[in-house]
């Protein structure tokens, strides 16, 4: 049959995605592009905030609407499957299947009956649907942090760790086909190994997989503050492929809301901790993540969040409205913050944070920095790419820039930044 295929959501369940695809093309089917030409579409939902549910339904419909054509068959599986796999399968009958994440350890025979295959779908390699050069390997699923908000561990459950031998299997293939940039994911990567091995073994993990030949740089992303020990950052100073790159979700800055989210730690343990990164990594990049709005955050303790921003500067920062989810601790906390002041606290926020961004970009002017070619933009002749300091798809900024010479898509090039905006820089290959 010809596939489609709709992924939703952020980067874990994008790997979700590939394996699926890399499961349906081995039993011998077709991933298509246009969702016009397929005869079964598979939509991977999100379900974890109130936005990306809503976007996850739209899509459903959106799909549906091409039954009225050659689909036969509309398949729903994800996050939004596994939290309402009843609502999904009594309210829109234009679903042929919901499979929830829990019954993932028998997703190739339901898709083999679903799809009447008689070829075996078995575990098979990903199917890289991004950039080549570029690939995500989730080295595990779940969360066991139970922050009050959070809809993760009722959705995929307690952290369950994949092995080293396991991860570094995939880490060889993805080298050998040619990808650069590896970024290892999780809910909480500094808690890797606690559950199967009994200690934290992320720095092993990087030892590892920093030997791979091929690999160009290795990042890392979610990192919660408490647990960056010494060995992690030691870990990661030990190898040039390793960016020095700190993806530390914060949430908030004030004691009392860290501890009613359910946080570990206050935030003077993380003033400590970005102090010894900028210690051991002078050219470390920052970013972390802010709730607002969160119920009973007061206006006082809004501007210590404000402050606390202005104190730190970090590099990058996405921030979000608390979103009320249902089943969570937090759902019926008294102190509900009106929506228009959740709005509002975090327009005031970003703007800071964008004069902060601006700064520190600005800081790049005259400096020759490494930069991954990601695009060709032929109407105007030049590049896109990111820098060490940029995360993949979108999360952070790019670097513009021109070349005399052409270039080709997936390599390394240094580039002489010339000007800076709030979230891209620009510049000149400067290549020999």
């Amino acid at each position: 049959m010809k596939i489609g295929f709709v992924s939703l959501g952020c980067c874990k369940n994008l790997v979700d995605s590939e394996q699926i695809m890399g499961m349906i093309k081995r039993g011998g089917h077709e991933i298509v592009a246009n969702p016009k030409d397929a005869q079964a579409i598979i939509v991977n939902t999100c379900g974890f905030i109130e936005s990306a549910k809503e976007e996850s339904i739209n899509t459903i419909f959106k799909m549906a609407q091409y039954k009225e054509r050659n689909l036969e068959k509309l398949i729903v599986c994800g996050c939004l499957a596994q939290r309402y796999t009843d609502t999904l399968r009594k309210e829109i009958p234009e679903i042929d299947a919901v499979i929830p994440i829990r019954e993932y350890d028998t997703l190739a025979s339901q898709l083999q009956k679903i799809l009447g295959s008689d070829t075996l779908l078995d575990k098979a390699e990903r199917v890289i649907s991004g950039n080549p050069w570029q690939a995500y390997v989730k080295i595990s699923d779940g969360c066991s942090n139970r922050c009050a908000y959070c809809a993760i561990p009722l959705i995929r459950g307690d952290q369950k760790s994949r092995t080293i031998e396991d991860i570094m299997e995939e880490v060889n293939h993805l080298a050998s086909i040619g990808v650069k940039e590896l970024t290892l994911i999780a809910q909480d990567t500094t808690k890797y190994g606690l559950d199967n091995y009994g200690e934290l073994m992320l720095p092993e993990l990087l030892r590892q997989v920093s030997k791979v030949e091929g690999l160009h740089w290795i990042r890392v992303l979610y990192m919660y503050p408490d647990e960056i020990v010494d060995d992690v950052l030691q870990a990661m100073s030990e190898s040039e492929k390793i960016v020095p790159y700190f993806d530390i979700p914060m949430q908030h800055a004030n004691n009392r809301l860290l501890k009613l989210m359910n946080r570990r730690g206050p935030k003077e343990d993380v003033l400590k901790v970005v102090d010894k990164i900028h210690t051991m990594f002078p050219n470390a990049t920052l970013r972390t993540t802010m709730i607002v709005g969160f119920p009973t955050e007061t206006e006082e303790e809004f501007e210590e969040l404000v402050d606390f921003i202005k104190e730190i500067k970090w590099d990058r920062m996405g921030a979000f409205t608390y979103s009320k989810e249902e089943d969570t601790p937090a759902y019926d906390m008294d102190g509900q913050i009106d929506e228009e002041v959740q709005n509002d606290r975090l327009a005031r926020l970003m703007a800071v944070q964008e004069e902060i961004s601006k700064e520190k970009n600005q800081e790049k002017i005259g400096k020759v920095i490494e930069v991954l070619v990601e695009e060709k933009e032929g109407l105007v002749d030049r590049y896109r790419g990111r820098s060490a300091a940029d995360a993949p798809d979108e999360v952070d900024g790019q670097v513009i820039f021109t070349s005399e010479e052409p270039l080709e898509l997936g390599t390394f090039v240094k580039v002489k930044i010339t000007d800076a905006k709030s979230y891209d820089v620009y510049g000149t290959c400067v290549n020999e």
